[in-house]
């Protein structure tokens, strides 16, 4: 269902539909920032990461491939262009953890706020291809297959790095609170 509505609005822009635009915009531009965040850490770089990827969208949409998931694709640019921006800034800074839920009391926002600290922290020490996965995984909630299509990986490869990127997250977990 996706794909045949997908497939239609990218004809719509390949034709010069500005509604067809913003609806793949309205559609992707949620996903895509939230995968740019969690590889960059911050939401100014995510926004201008965001930007840059349907930038890039419409620039190249005539070069689309609609046998593969437009989805797939689009997330291909969001991921490259995340790790781009990490290699030119070099220097990490850790997720500002935002406001906890309304309806914890202030030990509850407290102890999330540290968890999110330390989880992003861990997170942010993996090295890129690891920290990808773990995003496309359980933040963006993308299937093996899906991660294996975007990343251009196999699926097997994709089980592979999830899993070593999750000892290295204990690992380092379990480094911190012992040091605590």
């Amino acid at each position: 269902m996706h794909k045949d509505r997908d497939a239609a609005l990218v004809n719509g822009c390949l034709s010069g539909d500005r509604r067809a635009m913003s609806q793949l915009v309205s559609q992707y531009q949620r996903p895509v920032f939230n995968a740019a965040y969690r590889i960059l850490g911050n939401m100014d770089d995510a926004a201008d990461a965001t930007q840059t990827v349907f930038l890039k969208v419409f620039e190249h949409i005539a070069d689309y491939d609609q046998k593969h998931k437009f989805f797939s694709w689009v997330y291909r640019i969001a991921i490259n262009e995340s790790l781009n921006q990490v290699k030119k800034r070099r220097t990490q800074e850790p997720l500002d953890d935002g406001q906890a839920s309304p309806r914890q009391g202030p030990a509850e926002a407290l102890d999330t706020k540290r968890i999110c600290k330390r989880v992003q922290a861990a997170l942010m020490l993996l090295n890129n291809d690891y920290r990808t996965v773990v995003v496309l995984k359980h933040i963006s909630g993308c299937s093996y297959q899906q991660i294996g299509e975007i990343l251009q990986l196999p699926e097997k490869t994709v089980k592979s790095r999830l899993y070593s990127a999750r000892q290295l997250l204990k690992k380092s977990l379990q480094a911190e609170e012992a040091e605590n």
